[in-house]
């Protein structure tokens, strides 16, 4: 039996929103520091997950006590969902929570008629080989020859079942590009 369960989260449950907020803001820190530069921006996004045509789910120990977050939205009329967010308490993480927590979007996700899913990675702090570079005018040799240089969350959506099918280049800024990835929910 594991030590934590996956559920939605409600709009009434301030405790995991406070939680998840602060989260965003510790998790992604290091290598993504200005995705959320507030704690009342990561609130938001935790709000906005609550909406219409979203998916928020959370893993919890036994005492409530938020250890990953996982959001999805609905794109295309339903057929794509994007993943977004997806975190894992460092203290939690290479424990499965987050591949469980993909995989329940995954069934989340089927279970309103979806086909895809996708995700986008950006890398704003050169943990692959296509940052720091000019992606010009060879973009896709660029991305056939893709290498991890340190721990860049691609690799984790590939043992997933996620591709890369394609990359914006310059999406974060100059050299800071954001790497497609997608899978048909079967």
């Amino acid at each position: 039996m594991t030590e934590w369960q996956i559920i939605d989260l409600h709009p009434d449950n301030q405790k995991a929103i406070e939680q998840i907020a602060s989260l965003l803001l510790e998790e992604f820190q290091e290598h993504w520091p200005d995705a959320w530069e507030t704690i009342e921006e990561a609130r938001q996004e935790v709000r906005e997950s609550l909406g219409e045509d979203r998916i928020s789910r959370i893993a919890i120990d036994p005492q409530g006590n938020v250890l990953g977050w996982i959001g999805g939205i609905s794109q295309y009329d339903g057929n794509v969902w994007e993943l977004h967010p997806l975190v894992v308490r460092s203290l939690y993480q290479n424990r499965g929570i987050g591949r469980a927590l993909v995989v329940d979007l995954e069934r989340q996700v089927k279970a309103r008629g979806g086909l895809t899913l996708w995700v986008g990675t950006d890398d704003e702090d050169n943990m692959t080989t296509l940052a720091g570079v000019d992606l010009y005018p060879n973009v896709i040799e660029h991305l056939s020859k893709i290498k991890n240089l340190r721990r860049h969350p691609y690799e984790f959506y590939q043992k997933l079942g996620f591709a890369i099918v394609g990359v914006m280049p310059d999406a974060n800024g100059l050299g800071k590009p954001d790497i497609f990835m997608a899978k048909r929910i079967d």
